[in-house]
């Protein structure tokens, strides 16, 4: 394995990702997030901890406007990081996945990760707008989601390592992962808070939301793939004496 060309490939493919995120979140997400903090806002002047001034528009708009312009920022930090992960796993298990290319490969892999580590998780503890949810909760829902990620992620490797001892028994193992998944959604708690926002809205930022970071997971795979397939980190070099 080249090692710099590897991490160069991961760091590449995991920004360029990152900042497709960042500017679907910015087209997608944003207009929900806009109404939603409108809610917000109206509910702080109902009462009486805010009031409707001239001063107060403005912060918010500063406070808007320097949010949307982190959504790149933020959206290629979080690429880097999910890349980097995804790289070392795709280095991992590359001559077990499925398909013909690197490409391909990458694809797959890309489609695992999304299900066991963020569409199955969202499925439990769906995203919410700024109006959804009491503060004082926060750490709480944040625990909770990070635990069934935690949980789908590893029960999906630990399901993994088996299916390979069982070999031309592979179904047994995905139907204990299922099996698994349905456990933790029995067992693990609610989402503490109650949605008192409007639904439209709450469904549409859900959507828009689980739409932006599913194209994260499409182009990371795509990308990734095409440069290993260009690249060919792991390939070592040939020295000739």
């Amino acid at each position: 394995m080249k090692t710099f060309l590897f991490i160069l490939i991961v760091i590449a493919s995991g920004a360029s990702a990152g900042l497709i995120l960042g500017v679907a979140n910015l087209v997608f997400v944003e207009p929900s997030l806009d109404q939603a903090t409108g809610i917000e806002n109206q509910h702080l002047f109902a009462t009486g901890e805010e009031k409707d001034t001239p001063e107060f528009q403005i912060k918010y708009e500063g406070y808007r406007t320097w949010q949307k312009s982190g959504q790149m920022l933020a959206g290629g930090i979080l690429g880097i990081s999910i890349g980097s992960l995804f790289g070392i796993a795709f280095a991992l298990s590359r001559n077990a996945l499925p398909g013909k290319t690197d490409i391909k490969k990458a694809l797959v892999l890309a489609g695992i990760m999304w299900l066991t580590i963020y569409f199955i998780p969202f499925l439990k503890y769906p995203a919410n707008p700024p109006t959804v949810g009491d503060p004082e909760t926060v750490i709480l829902r944040g625990i909770l989601y990070l635990s069934f990620i935690t949980i789908s992620g590893f029960g999906a490797v630990g399901f993994y390592k088996l299916s390979q001892k069982l070999k031309t028994k592979k179904f047994i193992a995905i139907v204990g992962y299922v099996a698994f998944i349905v456990i933790a959604f029995i067992t693990m708690p609610e989402n503490p808070d109650q949605i008192t926002a409007p639904v439209d809205l709450v469904n549409h930022f859900r959507m828009m939301s689980a739409f932006t970071v599913s194209l994260y997971w499409l182009s990371l795979g795509l990308i990734l793939g095409s440069l290993w397939t260009h690249y060919k980190p792991h390939k070592e070099i040939t020295s000739f004496s």
